[in-house]
């Protein structure tokens, strides 16, 4: 499948088929997709949590109660669920811990270099921290990215997926501990095989984008 028949094909699943149920090969490429995605300065301000279970998916499901209960079966019938969640803070001693990480990967031939990646990293944060003083939604946007390549990636796997901003963070931070961990969750994103009575999949409804006049200026 090519890039352009992946976009094509790709779209935000409605319903799930329960029988259905993603490969442990698959879920490895999953989870390395999640892994592999990039950030600025390589900061990687993030954590998953994976349920593919289903005690894990009723876990998830504490986060789609109420207001947000039309999330609910895209929770519980999905093969698996993904929790994006971000970093509320960073300090000296993580931008340290990304050095140290980067430098045992081979990445830096000598000292000098891994202080000057330590240096631009600890640069950039600081503009963010006390110059615009959105630290925090700086790396949530890392986070973002992850969650843009994450659904192009599991596209080409052929894997349905459904990102979920529907949900109540609080509940899940309370439900996994995240905030106690230095997190917070962002968005849910579901995994699986759509229902063939999906009414959303793009064989039954077209796909619509704004057209490429109004998208584009090209010089």
């Amino acid at each position: 499948m090519n890039l352009k028949d992946i976009l094509n094909r790709r779209y935000t699943t409605k319903e799930y088929d329960a029988t259905k149920k993603i490969s442990d090969a698959d879920m490895a490429d999953i989870k390395n997709l999640l892994r592999m995605s990039p950030s600025s300065v390589n900061l990687q301000p993030w954590h998953f949590i994976v349920a593919e279970t289903t005690e894990g998916k009723a876990r998830m499901a504490k986060g789609t109660q109420g207001f947000f209960s039309f999330n609910e079966p895209k929770v519980t019938n999905a093969s698996a669920v993904v929790l994006f969640c971000a970093k509320t803070d960073a300090d000296d001693a993580y931008y340290q811990h990304i050095a140290d990480t980067e430098d045992k990967d081979g990445r830096f031939p000598n000292e000098d270099i891994k202080n000057g990646f330590l240096g631009a990293v600890k640069a950039f944060a600081g503009i963010h921290k006390y110059d615009l003083k959105d630290l925090q939604h700086w790396m949530e946007k890392q986070v973002y990215l992850n969650i843009g390549s994450f659904l192009l990636g599991v596209a080409s796997l052929g894997i349905d997926a459904t990102p979920m901003e529907g949900i109540d963070v609080k509940a899940l931070d309370e439900e996994f501990g995240l905030r106690e961990k230095g997190y917070t969750s962002l968005v849910a994103v579901s995994l699986g095989y759509h229902a063939e009575s999906d009414f959303n999949s793009t064989d039954k409804t077209p796909k619509s984008r704004l057209p490429v006049s109004e998208l584009f200026t090209e010089i």
